[in-house]
């Protein structure tokens, strides 16, 4: 059966005012073109999930970029036979992705990023051009990382991201001298926490640019075991981005 349905997953830190005028904006755009998901908005700037037939998807990534605060927002694709969401949302929230950590502030200057295809012949290495050892640290919730993590990734066994910043500081020896890659299902939650982690004096944090779909999407999911848990009704996606259901 064909793949009639594209899915996006987006975030862009950017500052953002009038946060009520945007989600009216962007609730009659997505509603006019008739898809559903997930858009949270905050002063930080915009995470997304969508999904519909694929000129509507475009025509709105069209209309958004069109829109000055999100001209550079970056996008990852995937299929599915059937809209994996039941209804449209545009939330307002003090956090795009919540951390209660005021310091961080993205949408000031990114931590230092690593590509997809770079962070492969990394992990095949398993360590970086220099010669470092290289960690892959899962900064996503415990039970995420149960459906599909990278072997050997460092899993600090989290319940929500908030508890992140405690973890780093019980953990700081085990990443002296070695090169780390955090990494979370799109991208956002690994860009705040190399911003912290950096902030506190970890040196040689890189971001994985994009999040594991980025990944899949740009490699052949080298290194990558079992699935990633995405937050919609497919479950999770396999490394070429196929849904699979946790009891299959």
């Amino acid at each position: 059966m064909s793949l009639l349905v594209t899915n996006i997953a987006a975030y862009h830190f950017t500052a953002l005012t009038d946060l009520p005028v945007w989600r009216e904006r962007i609730m009659n755009r997505t509603a006019e073109l008739d898809l559903k998901g997930t858009v949270l908005l905050a002063h930080e700037g915009i995470n997304l999930f969508l999904a519909g037939p694929k000129v509507a998807i475009e025509s709105f990534l069209d209309w958004l970029r069109s829109c000055e605060p999100f001209a550079a927002i970056k996008v990852k694709y995937s299929e599915s036979e059937a809209v994996p969401f039941k209804r449209l949302k545009v939330k307002i929230k003090n956090e795009i992705i919540r951390m209660n950590h005021p310091a961080i502030h993205p949408a000031e200057g990114r931590a230092p990023a690593v590509d997809p295809v770079t962070a492969r012949r990394w992990i095949e290495m398993g360590q970086d051009d220099e010669g470092r050892p290289l960690v892959m640290l899962d900064t996503r919730n415990d039970f995420e990382v149960q459906a599909g993590t990278f072997k050997g990734a460092l899993n600090w066994h989290i319940e929500r991201f908030t508890q992140f910043p405690e973890a780093v500081q019980e953990h700081m020896d085990e990443l002296e001298g070695k090169t780390i890659i955090s990494f979370c299902t799109g991208g956002i939650r690994c860009e705040k926490a190399a911003i912290y982690m950096q902030e506190v004096g970890i040196k040689n944090i890189y971001q994985l640019d994009g999040g594991i779909l980025q990944y899949f999407e740009d490699t052949d999911g080298y290194g990558f075991e079992g699935s990633c848990f995405v937050f919609d009704e497919r479950e999770t996606l396999d490394t070429k981005l196929n849904e699979k259901h946790l009891n299959e």
